[in-house]
């Protein structure tokens, strides 16, 4: 296969293997093992000395396309399909962390993965620093001899902060630390973190990736080297691997990945330009705005924007449920990446066990909403905005 195709050929194409039936889409092999044709062929298998499967808990023939996939997508060597987005994130930072050792990690976080690195992380004798990961200096100052990993995702969740990864991934070479980074708010289409440096990428399939809502499931990349040395083993032996199922599914939604992704970012943007005129909203945060407080670092590592909007009412938290209450289109819901428009209230949501004051160093005010912009018609989205928000105080 050519490593040459460009993202709409590779994620139709990429990684395909055919069985003798030759058959157009994928086939899901719902098996959990693998027959040898005699002892010494399961022996070697086992060594190591031949290729192919063994138990699907370590892979399958459709994992192995949605991996194969996602790495031509992303420039990366190999990769490890998870039951979901946490697995992946889990997975990638535990792997390579022992008693003693000490992560860094932006404060901006999805508040699982927070949970993963502040609560979860210390309870096994490795320390954390989370840090304001927009000013390098932060990053710096938080190093120890003892510092294994940075962790960082950008954009962040769920105010859109913009962190420079390549300038992160310098400093994490300087003390031989990893730096991975949770990509799924830029996707693999607008923003590659292993060319910007990054050491790991991590993905919740979920979003994006599946977009029409249907499954979970998550994705680890890296280097062959890294994956062997610290994933592999952890992978097989604490269990989070993908269902195939999961994975043929994936492999079907990735496919339409280019076509929903530019429909979900166009609408995104032209609402986050409607917004941003309306007398009872206080600010709009959008990657694809001049306004960004973080533009310039948008302008060297993202070619897109995003499909994700946030944005502050100035009524707070009552003037946020009265716009999604009123919404016709627009659904309620913490999930992203859909094909239909979502929206949510973090506060409440996907940040609440977060107490008030850590909201605030996020920039999460009462007032604070994430929409997800799907693939409806840019006027159907702006019109049920323009009277949703009619009942919504200036």
């Amino acid at each position: 296969m050519s490593k040459n195709w460009r993202p709409a050929t590779q994620l139709v194409h990429g990684g395909t293997l055919r069985s003798q039936y030759g058959e157009t889409s994928e086939a899901i092999f719902l098996t959990q093992g693998f027959v040898y044709e005699n002892s010494e062929a399961a022996e070697a298998r086992f060594k190591g000395e031949t290729d192919g499967f063994i138990y699907a808990r370590y892979g399958s023939p459709t994992n192995d396309m949605f991996e194969k996939r996602m790495c031509m997508l992303e420039g990366a060597e190999d990769a490890r399909a998870t039951a979901s987005g946490m697995a992946a994130v889990s997975a990638a930072i535990l792997c390579q962390v022992k008693a003693g050792d000490h992560i860094v990690a932006a404060r901006a976080l999805f508040g699982s993965c927070r949970w993963v690195v502040e609560t979860l992380a210390p309870k096994y004798g490795v320390e954390c620093t989370l840090v304001d990961g927009r000013d390098l200096a932060n990053w710096e100052k938080a190093i120890r001899p003892n510092t294994k990993v940075f962790f960082l995702e950008s954009p962040t969740n769920p105010t859109l902060e913009v962190i420079d990864i390549a300038g992160v991934a310098r400093l994490a070479d300087q003390v031989g630390a990893k730096l991975v980074v949770d990509n799924v708010f830029a996707t693999p289409l607008f923003q590659k973190p292993l060319e910007l440096g990054a050491h790991v990428v991590v993905y919740s399939a979920t979003k994006h990736i599946d977009g029409q809502g249907r499954c979970l499931g998550g994705v680890v990349l890296s280097s062959k080297e890294w994956i062997d040395e610290n994933l592999h083993d952890y992978f097989r032996h604490t269990g989070p691997a993908m269902s195939p199922f999961n994975a043929w599914t994936l492999l079907k939604g990735i496919e339409t990945l280019p076509l929903r992704v530019r429909q979900q970012t166009d609408n995104a943007r032209r609402i986050a330009d409607f917004l941003a005129e309306q007398p009872q909203v206080a600010r709009v945060l959008y990657p694809g705005r001049k306004d960004h407080p973080q533009s310039d670092i948008i302008a060297k590592q993202m070619s897109g924007g995003s499909t994700l909007v946030a944005f502050e009412l100035k009524g707070g938290k009552e003037a946020a449920f009265a716009l999604q209450d009123a919404l016709e289109i627009v659904s309620i819901s913490n999930n992203l990446g859909d094909a239909k428009s979502l929206i949510t209230h973090p506060a409440t949501t996907t940040h609440k066990n977060l107490s008030d004051e850590a909201r605030a160093e996020l920039g999460i005010s009462a007032g604070t909403v994430r929409l997800s912009a799907g693939i409806e018609d840019g006027d159907d989205l702006i019109e049920d905005f323009a009277q949703a928000l009619r009942g919504v105080k200036a």
